[in-house]
């Protein structure tokens, strides 16, 4: 799940939506796993204000919006569908738009009285109230400093699972590398696993 800033102007967030919203259901493999598996929007028609409101493209123009899913499923889904839960375009987006109402981030983070703000926190707070809530650890990425700041932006929260679809603690990847970090690259800067020790800026919406 991600946030999208205002701030970040070279993209197209001039009208973020003002909750997070889904980046994908990605499974351990990274690649392509079926070339000729091609996106088709029709086959999620049935999906699509759901998809249009917890899966938008905040990132890039294109005219029909559907670009981002269509690399979602090329790059992630078609791997995903070696699970028969996921072995369809349909249950793909499907079972991703479901994971994303089960878990209702943006519910937990107000309850545990997190929400934007002109201070920071600390993300060792933001951790400790997610993994109560949950009963797992999240990995939670940031944007690192700017050039003269102090604080890192919170920018993507990222939920792990079993093949049985249960959520689990998302543990680090050998040498703590991020083989998905690039898939979200916000400008010149790459999110990349949140600093437990730098204070943490979740920034308001508006400009």
């Amino acid at each position: 799940l991600y946030f999208c800033f205002p701030q970040m102007s070279d993209h197209d967030c001039q009208d973020p939506p003002e909750y997070w919203t889904i980046h994908g259901l990605w499974p351990d493999k990274t690649e392509e796993c079926n070339r000729t598996w091609h996106f088709n929007v029709t086959e999620i028609k049935d999906l699509m204000s759901d998809m249009r409101r917890y899966w938008p493209d905040v990132l890039h123009s294109s005219l029909n919006r559907t670009q981002f899913w269509k690399h979602e499923w090329e790059k992630h889904g078609t791997c995903a569908a070696t699970l028969p839960v996921l072995n369809s375009q349909k249950k793909y987006f499907g079972k991703a738009l479901e994971l994303y109402q089960h878990v209702d981030l943006n519910s937990c983070l107000l309850k545990a009285g997190i929400k934007p703000s002109s201070s920071y926190y600390q993300m060792t707070a933001i951790k400790e109230a997610l993994t109560r809530f949950y009963g797992v650890t999240p990995k939670i990425q940031c944007l690192p400093p700017e050039e003269g700041e102090k604080a890192q932006t919170i920018g993507q929260i990222e939920f792990c699972f079993t093949k049985e679809l249960q959520l689990r603690n998302c543990t680090a990847l050998k040498g703590d590398s991020d083989p998905m970090q690039a898939d979200l690259k916000l400008g010149t800067e790459e999110l990349s696993v949140c600093s437990d020790t730098l204070p943490t800026y979740y920034p308001s919406q508006v400009q």
